[in-house]
């Protein structure tokens, strides 16, 4: 078995108890970081459009940008051209903008939120948890032939993996999202 493999069966394995006990809403260190609280009422406005849990979106958020706008005085911006809060990617973008009715600038904190957390719902809806994590990553065409083929995901994807997975990002979190939301 495959260290990807084991690790996502462990994020499974590990679902029933790394749940916050009250909501499952934030794992603990995330909740505590001030550079990614500032972004709590775009994030709560994220989960409940696209019914994703906050917790999902801000370990997203801590792995991607670490809930930063600016590196160096520039709009943050990966070597592969991902962009924002969510390092969304451009063509990512332009269609969830599209889709969702965003505006046309991906560094717009709100909008960038927005997609990220839109195609993480996509994500999800293709390949459920923790799939959507593998796919968010490396894309859903790469995470698909790992899935279909066996083909090695990115190391990169296996670090983001394992970062999620220690952040304590869990299934139990989409469950205790929908018995929110049903409450």
């Amino acid at each position: 078995m495959d260290r990807v493999t084991l690790l996502l069966l462990g994020m499974i394995a590990i679902a029933p108890c790394a749940c916050s006990a009250s909501t499952g809403a934030e794992p603990v260190a995330i909740s505590q970081s001030p550079q990614l609280r500032k972004w709590q009422t775009l994030v709560s406005e994220a989960s409940r459009r696209f019914h994703i849990p906050q917790a999902w979106i801000y370990a997203v958020m801590a792995a991607e940008s670490g809930g930063k706008t600016m590196r160096g005085g520039r709009p943050i911006t990966s070597p592969a051209g991902a962009m924002g809060l969510m390092q969304v990617m451009p063509g990512t973008y332009e269609e969830m903008r599209v889709e969702h009715g965003l505006g046309p600038n991906p560094h717009d904190p709100r909008d960038n939120i927005l997609a990220g957390t839109a195609y993480l719902s996509a994500m999800y809806d293709r390949f459920g948890f923790p799939g959507l994590f593998g796919a968010y990553n490396a894309g859903p065409e790469r995470y698909d032939e790992h899935l279909k083929r066996g083909k090695p995901l990115p190391e990169e994807t296996v670090e983001y993996l394992d970062q999620l997975k220690a952040a304590g990002v869990s299934a139990a979190d989409i469950e205790a999202f929908e018995s929110q939301s049903v409450a």
